[in-house]
């Protein structure tokens, strides 16, 4: 029977668990690179910015060109007014039933797709006296959120109503593509002529927002005529490109310190089930970061980080709150970091693809857990 020997288990130190650096200068960067591609950039922030920080990052993206900030739900919104920022903010998925008052009275802009939505957030404005600023969104292929084509005209005409009756100022337009990063699709054709009728229908009931808004991350990279007045870039801010054309700034760096050491003999089995078992005598050590942490579980037995500037395979499964890795007969000391993501070690897209997901995945999912240190921070505190 196998067993180990030369097993250390003293706690680590200095550091007592996993970091995620956020460089906000790389965010101005890719901001700054977003803003010079777009006439106005609306920057997308929700999923608590990607699950890198709202605030942070918002305030980082109005500080290098971002003209307003989008997130989904009004709760979002209300939480970045609570932090102080000042800026125009867009929420764009609520239920019928959601607090459109609140909204209003924080003066945040609300997309409607349906006419229940929009008479849903009249009788707020009249609730409140407060009118207030829509952004219309009609489905250009997607099939999810937005106003299908055949009701858009009666959405248009109910939307014209509305601000005629000052309930309403249709300031946008707004719609989405389904494959943004392919702007020769036949999908992505429809899309902008779907969008580009929209707007035509628009008008002809009256309406002439100031707001066209289409372009996402990946059409912002690779399809100019998607571009209207202003895009919407999430993604990229934090250096995520869905496109895959381009190299935007890294933002993230994940550390994790070494907190066991053991030699073992070929044939030892790593974890539950054995899934892994050393094929020659070989060093373990284990970090503390799991799948609580956002380390994707699917992606035992292809996965790799960095030890001690080395790539290392993650062995057997990963655990709720640990990761066993193969490092040879590399010397490794308690507390050494590990780089789990960034810098010298993985990056986001392999991650993503060993857990054969998204880099948006591996971003969002990085859990509470992981204290987060800031550098690069904004000039602008708005």
């Amino acid at each position: 029977m196998s067993a180990a020997v030369s097993v250390s288990l003293r706690p680590a130190a200095p550091t007592a668990g996993a970091v995620l650096d956020i460089d906000l200068s790389a965010v101005g960067a890719n901001t700054r690179r977003f803003a010079a591609l777009t006439p106005a950039l609306l920057a997308v922030v929700k999923a608590d910015g990607y699950g890198l920080g709202a605030t942070q990052i918002a305030r980082t993206a109005l500080s290098h060109g971002a003209i307003g900030l989008g997130v989904t739900s009004l709760a979002e919104a209300l939480a970045l007014r609570a932090d102080g920022l000042t800026a125009p903010i867009l929420s764009w998925l609520n239920p019928v039933d959601g607090d459109f008052a609140a909204g209003l009275a924080a003066g945040v802009h609300l997309a409607v797709g349906s006419i229940e939505h929009l008479d849903a957030v009249c009788r707020a404005a009249r609730r409140t006296g407060r009118a207030a600023s829509v952004h219309l969104a009609v489905d250009c292929g997607m099939a999810r959120d937005g106003s299908p084509p055949l009701a858009w005209p009666a959405l248009c005409a109910r939307a014209g109503q509305a601000q005629q009756s000052g309930l309403v100022d249709v300031v946008g337009v707004m719609g989405q593509l389904s494959h943004a990063g392919r702007p020769r699709h036949a999908a992505s054709q429809r899309g902008r002529a779907v969008f580009d009728w929209a707007v035509t229908t628009a008008a002809g009931h009256g309406l002439a927002p100031e707001h066209r808004h289409l372009a996402t991350t990946a059409a912002c990279l690779t399809d100019p005529r998607s571009m209207h007045t202003m895009s919407r870039v999430g993604a990229g801010l934090v250096g995520v490109d869905p496109s895959s054309t381009t190299l935007l700034a890294q933002v993230v760096t994940l550390r994790a310190p070494v907190v066991a050491v053991r030699d073992v003999v070929a044939g030892t089995g790593v974890g539950y089930g054995h899934t892994w078992r050393a094929k020659r005598a070989t060093r373990l050590v284990t970090v503390p970061v799991g799948y609580a942490d956002g380390i994707p579980r699917g992606a035992a037995g292809r996965a790799e980080v960095s030890v001690g500037g080395h790539r290392c395979p993650v062995v057997g499964g990963v655990n709720m709150d640990q990761t066993v890795i193969d490092v040879g007969r590399l010397e490794i000391e308690l507390g050494e970091p590990v780089v789990v993501l960034g810098g010298e070690g993985p990056t986001l897209v392999e991650w993503a693809e060993w857990a054969q997901t998204l880099p948006h995945e591996i971003l969002t999912g990085l859990g509470g857990r992981v204290a987060r240190r800031y550098s690069g921070v904004s000039r602008d505190q708005r």
